[in-house]
């Protein structure tokens, strides 16, 4: 088998376009504990000292947003002003409008809120039966934030990017060839001693020893020397700039929406959620290596106009035969996938930093986070029996 290289990045919950990510999604959970109904198209734009939040909103609830931007930046670190922007002191701007009712007369009636393309995908090449490059960099930014939050590494700063290579044998992760780590610091923390501790503290704990050799990889560490004006106030964030980051680190394909601030009648979410539960439930059934799932919509229309299913010559079953068994499986309308997956809990803040996919036992549950929260009902293996009961396997 030839070997190539595949490389995947993640970023920190400091990242500004995560911070936009987050606040979107809590302004949506905070109206859906208002009310479960509201339909929600929230994006936000942070930048030096100043938080905007537009959109459309439709609900029986109500939500004071600025106390919600607020904090949301405390939460994730931002409590400085020398940081750029602070959660106590920040300026808030929101503008948000009622959701059109042209679009309400089809998603009322349980159609899809509009059109376009859906991926998801799983691989079984990681317990989490996720892609190994996009897992492994979430653990690295993961820990950054861990080793930040609990003093540990008391000069770390939120904003920060892990990005990792790994060395295939065809489609069989062998070794991580490279490492690359970029974490906002303290001005008065020397290069030498951030290279040192990032080395041993946060790369080495993280990554699988059988894969990671830290004498045969190649470790990028803050490689320009310095990174002390980072966050909102060395670039503007806006929601749904790190769509790669939340799915598949590139290895699987995206449709092109965003996630973070829409409520789960928006097919870009809902039925991502949904290619993904089923693609993981195929790849758990055995009946292929590698999956990935594209759902088509139409705007007010219940049922995909079209399912795709590719399994990359790791499956000896035909294509037809696979849609077959996921079309009676698996009910991929709008309003069955909400009530299968339970989406008008507030559950998305947590999905808006480290990934939407791949969070199981394998991925490490952060201390003191309850188990409920850090998992997805997205990612449940609930349809195997009845997969392979479909497939006749």
């Amino acid at each position: 088998m030839s070997h190539t290289l595949f490389t995947s990045e993640s970023v920190t919950e400091g990242h500004p376009d995560k911070i936009a990510d987050q606040i979107s999604d809590s302004v949506l959970d905070h109206l859906l504990a208002a009310d479960p109904s509201s339909r929600v198209a929230c994006e936000t734009l942070v930048t030096t000292g100043l938080a905007m939040v537009a959109g459309e909103v439709t609900t029986q609830g109500y939500v004071h947003v600025p106390d919600v931007v607020r904090s949301t930046l405390n939460r994730i670190g931002y409590t400085n002003a020398n940081f750029g922007i602070d959660g106590a002191n920040c300026a808030v701007i929101t503008s948000l409008d009622r959701q059109s009712p042209d679009i309400a007369m089809g998603v009322d009636t349980g159609g899809a809120g509009d059109q376009g393309m859906m991926f998801g995908y799983a691989s079984d090449e990681t317990p989490e039966l996720m892609p190994a490059p996009i897992i492994f960099a979430h653990r690295l930014t993961h820990r950054l934030a861990q080793a930040r939050r609990e003093g540990e590494l008391p000069w770390l700063r939120p904003d920060g990017k892990a990005q990792v290579t790994v060395e295939y044998d065809g489609d069989r992760p062998v070794r991580i060839h490279t490492v690359v780590v970029s974490t906002q610091h303290d001005e008065d923390v020397a290069q030498a001693e951030l290279v040192d501790a990032i080395a041993r503290r946060v790369v080495a704990p993280v990554l699988p020893a059988e894969l990671y050799d830290a004498d045969d990889c190649i470790l990028h560490i803050n490689p320009t020397g310095r990174f002390v004006i980072g966050g909102p106030h060395g670039d503007a964030g806006l929601t749904g700039r790190k769509i790669i980051v939340d799915t598949y680190g590139g290895m699987g394909r995206h449709g092109g929406g965003a996630f973070s601030g829409k409520d789960a009648t928006k097919v870009d979410r809902s039925a991502a959620y949904a290619a993904r539960w089923a693609a993981k439930n195929l790849v758990a059934s055995g009946a292929a290596a590698r999956c990935e799932i594209q759902l088509a919509y139409a705007i007010g229309v219940e049922r995909p106009v079209s399912i795709h299913v590719d399994t990359f010559g790791t499956s000896e079953i035909p294509q037809q035969a696979l849609v077959s068994a996921l079309s009676e499986v698996f009910d991929f309308r709008p309003r069955a996938i909400i009530e299968s997956l339970g989406l008008t809990n507030p559950i998305f803040t947590e999905t808006a930093a480290y990934g939407h996919f791949g969070r199981t036992a394998e991925s490490r549950v952060p201390e003191g986070l309850d188990e409920e929260v850090w998992f997805f009902p997205w990612e449940r293996t609930d349809a195997v029996d009845d997969l392979k009961s479909a497939l006749g396997l």
